[in-house]
């Protein structure tokens, strides 16, 4: 194995031919560690120094791709961390091709081990649980010197989805079943007149986004000074139409009167649809739960379309639960140089 340190932000340019095609041999092909996401994440932040770390075989090709940053904090000196953490990006993880993960990890333990004097901590954050680095290089970064701990950072719950529309209401206990079915018959004869889209060729995309940044800004204060972050919405606004143009996006409205009442962000990717984000105007039309029928709008569709996955992402929101959501668990991974 041949591992290799770059700083330079070209060093993107450089692996795009490989970057997604090693993704797509790897147990950790979500669309976080994409070129696509991790490129314009580093370019809208660019927190600390670029650390991208290859692992090639003898025939050259890509095996290994640790996607790094080193940031200076103060309280725990130089932190070796994931491109894309913590926030906006849910999932994160080493990138290794799955005939070679003992490999690569001991090579890259190696590495990280040779390279102690550049810096103090490792911390990979938002980590799956079935992830391979989870389950191995932890007790790997031991081997080569170092203190290396497992933590419950978060929870993504995931609906497993079924084949038909109607075996997902068995999924919900009594209680939410009847609740969801009332609420949807409410929608139905409402007074209003209630539709709901999903963002296709016809539309403008950066007309609807606007409506999206609206209501997600009006849904929660935590939203709307995320919002005012200019890096933030840097990262939204080059993001989302590289995502839409790998057919990786989906942006739904529901309307009432013809207004934009509710909206969700989501990624198709693989097997899963994954709710990124919402936006909701809860004052003015939270008495027809706007946002609970636009979910269960894109929930019957997932099923329709044939997915087997509605991942809500990270967060232990009661209405993920309410909606059959089921946990599962986010970790962090970090490694501290033992004394000699």
């Amino acid at each position: 194995m041949k591992l290799t340190a770059y700083n330079q932000p070209e060093i993107f340019t450089e692996l795009q031919p490989e970057w997604n095609e090693l993704l797509g041999r790897s147990e950790s092909n979500r669309i976080f560690s994409t070129w696509e996401w991790q490129s314009t994440w580093w370019t809208a932040y660019h927190p600390g120094e670029l650390w991208v770390i290859t692992c090639r075989n003898e025939a050259n090709q890509l095996v290994g791709l640790a996607p790094w940053f080193i940031d200076s904090t103060e309280k725990y000196g130089r932190v070796v961390r994931p491109i894309g953490c913590v926030e906006v990006t849910d999932y994160l993880d080493v990138i290794v091709d799955k005939d070679c993960q003992g490999d690569v990890y001991e090579a890259l333990a190696s590495f990280a081990q040779q390279n102690v004097p550049h810096f103090d901590l490792i911390n990979l954050c938002n980590l799956p649980e079935a992830s391979p680095t989870y389950t191995q290089f932890a007790p790997i970064l031991n081997q080569h010197g170092f203190n290396a701990q497992l933590t419950q950072q978060e929870v993504c719950p995931v609906i497993q989805l079924p084949d038909e529309w109607e075996q997902y209401f068995e999924l919900l206990d009594k209680k939410q079943r009847h609740e969801l079915r009332r609420k949807l018959r409410r929608a139905e004869g409402a007074t209003e007149k209630i539709d709901w889209y999903i963002v296709n060729e016809n539309h403008n995309l950066q007309e609807e986004m606007q409506k999206f940044l609206h209501l997600m800004g009006a849904s929660q204060y935590d939203k709307a000074k995320f919002l005012e972050d200019p890096q933030n919405m840097a990262f939204f606004k080059a993001v989302v139409p590289l995502i839409h143009e790998k057919g990786w996006l989906q942006l739904s409205f529901l309307t009432v009167d013809g207004e934009p009442s509710a909206s969700y962000l989501n990624f198709l990717y693989g097997d899963s649809v994954q709710v990124y984000n919402s936006g909701l105007l809860p004052d003015k039309y939270g008495h027809l739960s706007a946002g609970i029928i636009l979910l269960a709008h894109n929930i019957r569709t997932a099923i329709e379309n044939g997915y087997k996955v509605f991942d809500f992402l990270r967060g232990n929101e009661i209405y993920k639960f309410r909606m059959g959501g089921q946990e599962t668990k986010v970790f962090m991974l970090t490694a501290e140089k033992t004394a000699n």
